[in-house]
């Protein structure tokens, strides 16, 4: 994963961004019927059951639109909540919060959607050691605000990006001319170009997982679309030279069986791109 710093960038870039493309030059709904003097309370009400996420990135979007406003929270992020909770006050300029209520909401409900299954597989996984990871599958432009919720969640996040880890998949190995060739030009490439980034190698197959093993350096092996045998035997091959890695349509009938092979890590896309939005609703009070 990306540095703390350059992670805080990508959300301070999301709230500049997202705040521009919703006020423009400016909220005239509220601008024609609230004095700017006006002001307000709100609460941020629970409709739904699932654990919530997005508190603490609800408070920068509020900080960021008028420093004045205040919050009071009531559930921190990674609790469960229930319909009828109420996670935070929020308390300054009536203009400020409404200005601010689309972007909490639209995260806060998605992020809250990604943690609440997160949470669901994590749970499926416990006692096994195996650790549930996101992919790069995820919404373009707000990545950083659904892995911040993978990691509320309770799961692992992957790579940020294409830049901060190299992952050899079949189309590399293929363009490459092969794994070996594939591997060796990484790792000249890495040594010329002075990067230090860990290595993950796709296999397709068990004569593949042979092959990658007889390199030497390769962080993680992902073990793509095996059966439970083939994963189960591939596992063994790796033994202890490095971590390994389950991914291809696993969902929440087979990650149980999947971790039961022995891998380190499951990684799944469905966290991020196949969720429902929990039902959160911002109320003046």
């Amino acid at each position: 994963m990306i540095s703390r710093e350059q992670f805080s960038k990508e959300i301070d870039g999301i709230i500049i961004n997202a705040i521009r493309e919703d006020i423009g030059d400016g909220d005239h709904s509220s601008l024609a019927c609230i004095p700017a003097s006006a002001q307000g309370k709100a609460k941020l009400l629970v409709k739904d059951e699932g654990i919530i996420a997005g508190v603490e990135f609800a408070k920068q979007v509020f900080a960021y639109v008028d420093k004045d406003m205040s919050v009071e929270t009531l559930i921190e992020d990674g609790s469960a909540v229930k319909h009828g909770d109420i996670v935070f006050y929020v308390e300054g300029a009536s203009q400020s919060i409404l200005k601010a209520e689309r972007l909490v909401l639209n995260a806060m409900q998605r992020m809250s959607a990604i943690a609440t299954k997160t949470k669901l597989f994590v749970d499926l996984l416990e006692g096994t050691g195996t650790k549930i990871l996101d992919t790069r599958k995820t919404t373009p432009g707000i990545r950083a605000l659904e892995k911040w919720a993978v990691k509320i969640g309770g799961g692992e996040n992957h790579r940020f990006a294409l830049y901060d880890m190299i992952m050899l998949k079949d189309n590399h190995i293929d363009f490459a001319g092969g794994i070996t060739k594939a591997i060796h030009k990484t790792k000249t490439y890495l040594k010329t170009t002075n990067r230090d980034l860990k290595i993950i190698v796709e296999a397709r197959n068990l004569d593949e997982i042979k092959e990658i093993l007889e390199t030497e350096g390769v962080y993680r092996i992902l073990i793509d679309n095996f059966n439970y045998e083939d994963t189960r035997t591939a596992v063994k091959l790796i033994g202890n030279q490095c971590l390994t890695e389950s991914s291809g349509g696993i969902n929440e009938k087979t990650i149980r069986a999947y971790a039961e092979c022995g891998v380190d890590y499951i990684s799944s896309g469905a966290l991020t791109h196949s969720v429902y939005n929990l039902d959160l609703s911002l109320k003046a009070i």
